[in-house]
């Protein structure tokens, strides 16, 4: 395997939330990358868990699920503690202001001030999956987010 290797990554913008609204405030150099999101539904937010950073968190490599899932990996998990301290969320688009640079959403499980690092539009063709198998912890969870 080649030597550990390093990677920037440039957030392009930052989660922000009131009572009644989530949003994504994408920064000025990066608003003009919206256009055309206002077309899809859904997208994909990925995002860098910052309060789980620590070399302690990223060393960790087996992690007990609050839910009631045996000792796991922390690969069969969506623990925030990781190598990667990286999140990933299929959230629902209410709007789109690209001059403002801003994304009204709903379904972020990101708490404000999360680091945003990338949108991806969700396109069902590609990113949903007919047939799905899961362990039986899991299998109660139902087959589709409630709306």
């Amino acid at each position: 395997m080649n030597q550990q290797q390093e990677y920037n990554l440039t957030p392009v913008g930052v989660v922000a939330q009131d009572q009644q609204n989530q949003r994504l405030m994408i920064k000025p150099e990066f608003a003009s990358a919206l256009l055309g999101l206002s077309g899809f539904s859904h997208c994909q937010v990925i995002w860098w868990v910052h309060e789980f950073t620590d070399v302690h968190f990223r060393q960790t490599t087996q992690i007990q699920p609050p839910y009631d899932a045996p000792l796991s990996g922390v690969f069969a998990t969506r623990s925030p503690i990781r190598p990667n301290p990286l999140g990933l969320s299929v959230v629902a688009i209410e709007s789109v202001d690209v001059e403002a640079g801003i994304v009204e959403i709903t379904g972020l499980d990101a708490y404000p001030g999360t680091p945003v690092l990338d949108l991806k539009p969700y396109f069902p063709s590609t990113d949903r999956v007919r047939t799905v198998s899961v362990p039986d912890w899991a299998a109660g969870w139902g087959d589709w987010v409630k709306e």
